[in-house]
């Protein structure tokens, strides 16, 4: 997470969105920068707005705008497949090694999940118990130049990114059955995403 404290914006790291790119591209120029752990990298927006911008505003409450990236749901997981599919997680519970796409799907879907499954949801990391966006400007992954012009636009400044943390390239594919279970459990990271996708296509053809 990224914190530019004089343009009261905070940048929220959605795991696998290419949040480590912007980070390492920014990180000099922001106020904040919180690498570690992985829970406060990857603050959620509930925790953001309930713990942390409270905990630095003193007494007046400092309102931050927020920005976010979000994946299509199903490349989404797929990234988080092939992520833990490298070599340096070979043997460990958190390995995807010797499984297949679809059983990693099948392992998500679960009630206990392995750990190499053990991921949570864009939807939630972005809304409050009641399902309430909490995000102000989420951006479609698709369409990451949107998000890099936002930020050089607020910011004022230049960008260039680098490719940290990527995952490996691999064709992927997920059965009819599985597909259709992941839409009617996650049906509303889905819709999130749809709403997303429109919008970044409203911009990129106004």
């Amino acid at each position: 997470m990224l914190i530019f404290w004089s343009k009261k914006l905070a940048f929220l790291a959605v795991p696998k969105t290419g949040t480590t790119s912007i980070e390492a591209s920014l990180c000099l120029k922001a106020d904040i920068v919180l690498r570690n752990p992985p829970r406060l990298k990857h603050m959620t927006a509930r925790m953001f707005e309930k713990k942390f911008a409270p905990a630095t505003s003193g007494e007046d409450v400092i309102k931050f705008e927020t920005v976010a990236v979000m994946r299509e749901p199903v490349d989404w997981l797929a990234s988080w497949y092939r992520y833990r599919k490298r070599p340096q997680l070979a043997g460990k519970p958190a390995s995807t090694e010797g499984v297949s796409f679809d059983t990693f799907i099948e392992s998500y879907l679960s009630d206990e999940r392995p750990i190499y499954a053990d991921i949570g949801s864009q939807f939630k990391f972005m809304t409050d118990k009641d399902g309430n966006v909490l995000v102000d400007h989420i951006f479609d992954y698709a369409h990451f130049s949107q998000l890099i012009a936002f930020l050089e636009n607020k910011l004022d400044l230049s960008l260039e990114l680098g490719h940290a943390n990527k995952s490996p390239k691999e064709e992927m594919s997920l059965s009819p059955a599985l597909l259709f279970e992941l839409k009617r459990l996650y049906n509303k990271d889905f819709e999130l995403y749809a709403k997303v996708r429109v919008q970044a296509l409203k911009s990129a053809h106004p």
